[in-house]
């Protein structure tokens, strides 16, 4: 083979076994709330207006995130998509480049570290984890931002390892380092800057003859991270008023600083619990993988991962509010951890590997991986009541995997435990993105809301600009973004009295009632002849419980 393509083939591979995990489930998948629909649709709205600058929800500003993902959205929009479509797929795609941007650095870093077989290793494990493959599918901020994240710790690895072996480097990983800061700030504020420069300064306080503050170039590197942020801070606060960082301060930063934000608040230790979860499947050896590294945390590129998790960590940890998402750019420093320690055992390394808490973590791996099977078979059972027969071959994978692994590891070939899970997670995941979520109607209220509009009389009658458009909705018990999304920015998300005034005064809009609204919308409606269209019944996960939504739409006498 070629030696250019012998140098890109890693790469190939990488992408596609990224494919293989994020394309399933990309355009059947349904938007998510809450999230998802919020940043689409602003991003729709943005496309509509041609104002890229200012960012709403419907009539709402949403000053809480930068305009990078939503920018990065719109150009794929524009590209791939209609932008008065309610497909979602089209502002996914950037998610997706993220992600598989960010398992290639990871590879690229992890040979700056490490050999290229743990490297490749690694960065398998980080495409295949659960989190990753999720936020993958959702139309936000955390693939993008992760991407950003290893590009500045790549830059930061290449700088480190130059320096303990004497070498210098030139300007281009410097340049790298605050650009990659600076489009970090972009795409989510503060949080890749402080998983960099924590990161910085833990290798600082441990390595300060290296002169790694003056290879960084600070004094044109800091410039260069404020010229790429500076330009929309400075745009948005003009069309703002002033007001968004003082909002995005008040309204986002500070409440999950103070205290758990939307019920979203754990204690300490929350993070290392669910990481066995949404690291899954590198999480069948991510423990023994901690124990590893810290014995052997001398070795510069152990302890270059270790500075890269543990600060950050801490931090997390420590702040109130506490998503899944959050820890995710701390991953492909596990990863690459879980990666080498795997290699070394298999070399036969010295590992604590037979004590019981060691053969709990294993066995805790294949309970995730049945578990997660389990509650594929269970959801269209207990959400829809009928089972479906595609998903056993996610519980035939599950349980196939997990005897197949453990069989592996406990005959100490962990590299082909792991190689196993991360095929198994392949058809676990991608089974239930592509088939059985999506066929969950009982999931996706909006969806069901959506089609009863589309067979309503005069759904689509109505003609604007050449094109067929939708009669506005209102919605009262039920105001969840997807909602918006499907149905358009028209949408009013209002009372149970305002849906009968709305209704009296307009007899083209159509009023969506929550079962527990019936009462007063009926009383309101004073004499105004309706008929409901249909009803949809099912769990609004944002909430935790069941509604019953039913469509009403006026008579027209």
């Amino acid at each position: 083979m070629p030696k250019s393509l012998i140098g890109v083939r890693p790469y190939i591979l990488l992408g596609l076994l990224c494919l293989a995990f994020y394309l399933p489930g990309l355009g059947m998948l349904p938007p998510v709330d809450r999230d998802e629909a919020r940043f689409a649709q602003a991003t729709r709205q943005m496309a509509q207006s041609g104002n890229y600058i200012n960012i709403q929800f419907q009539n709402t500003p949403r000053h809480k995130k930068p305009g990078g993902i939503y920018w990065l959205q719109a150009a794929s929009l524009k590209a791939f998509g209609e932008v008065d479509a309610n497909r979602i797929w089209p502002y996914r795609l950037p998610s997706i480049l993220g992600a598989i941007l960010a398992v290639w650095l990871s590879f690229a870093l992890g040979c700056v570290l490490f050999e290229r077989r743990v490297a490749f290793l690694g960065a398998a494990l980080l495409a295949s984890s659960v989190l990753l493959v999720v936020e993958a599918h959702l139309a936000k901020t955390d693939a993008m931002l992760l991407a950003t994240v290893v590009a500045a710790q790549y830059a930061l690895a290449r700088i480190f390892m130059a320096a303990r072996e004497g070498r210098e480097t030139g300007w281009g990983e410097a340049l790298l380092f605050w650009g990659a800061l600076g489009a970090s700030g972009l795409i989510k504020g503060p949080v890749g800057p402080m998983v960099a420069l924590l990161t910085l300064g833990g290798l600082w306080l441990s390595n300060r003859r290296m002169g790694l503050l003056r290879r960084l170039k600070p004094l044109v590197g800091i410039p260069l991270t404020l010229a790429i942020v500076a330009p929309w801070l400075i745009a948005i606060m003009a069309a703002t008023g002033g007001s968004f960082v003082g909002d995005a301060v008040r309204s986002d930063l500070l409440p999950k600083l103070i205290s758990g934000q939307e019920s979203h608040g754990f204690p300490p230790g929350y993070f290392l619990l669910l990481m066995t979860a949404t690291l899954w499947p590198a999480s069948f050896f991510v423990w023994h993988g901690l124990v590893w590294a810290w014995r052997n945390r001398r070795e510069a590129p152990v302890a270059f991962c270790i500075l890269w998790v543990v600060p950050s960590w801490i931090v997390f940890e420590l702040v109130p509010t506490k998503l899944p998402h959050y820890i995710l750019p701390l991953y492909p420093a596990l990863a690459l951890i879980a990666a080498r320690a795997a290699f070394a055992l298999s070399e036969g390394g010295i590992i604590r590997y037979r004590s019981w808490d060691s053969r709990f973590a294993l066995f805790a791996f294949a309970g995730i991986a049945l578990a997660i099977a389990g509650g594929l078979v269970a959801l269209p059972i207990v959400l829809d009541g009928r089972f479906d027969p595609v998903s056993l071959i996610p519980l035939v994978a599950a349980a196939s995997v997990a005897v197949y692994a453990l069989k592996r590891a406990f005959e100490r070939r962990m590299v082909a435990g792991l190689s196993a899970a991360i095929f198994g997670a392949a058809i676990i995941l991608g089974s239930s993105n592509q088939w059985i979520l999506p066929r969950i109607d009982a999931l996706w209220l909006s969806r069901s809301v959506n089609m009863m509009v589309e067979r309503s009389r005069g759904g689509v009658e109505r003609v604007r600009a050449g094109r067929p458009t939708r009669p506005v909705v209102a919605a009262a018990g039920y105001h969840e973004p997807s909602l918006v999304f499907m149905l358009g920015r028209p949408t009013k998300l209002t009372k149970a009295e305002d849906v009968a005034q709305l209704m009296r005064k307009d007899s083209s809009i159509l009023g969506l009632i929550a079962a527990e609204n019936e009462a007063p919308f009926r009383r309101a409606l004073a004499g105004t002849a309706v008929r409901a269209i249909g009803t949809a019944r099912g769990f609004n996960y944002s909430k935790g419980r069941w509604v019953a939504l039913t469509l009403y739409q006026s008579v027209v006498r």
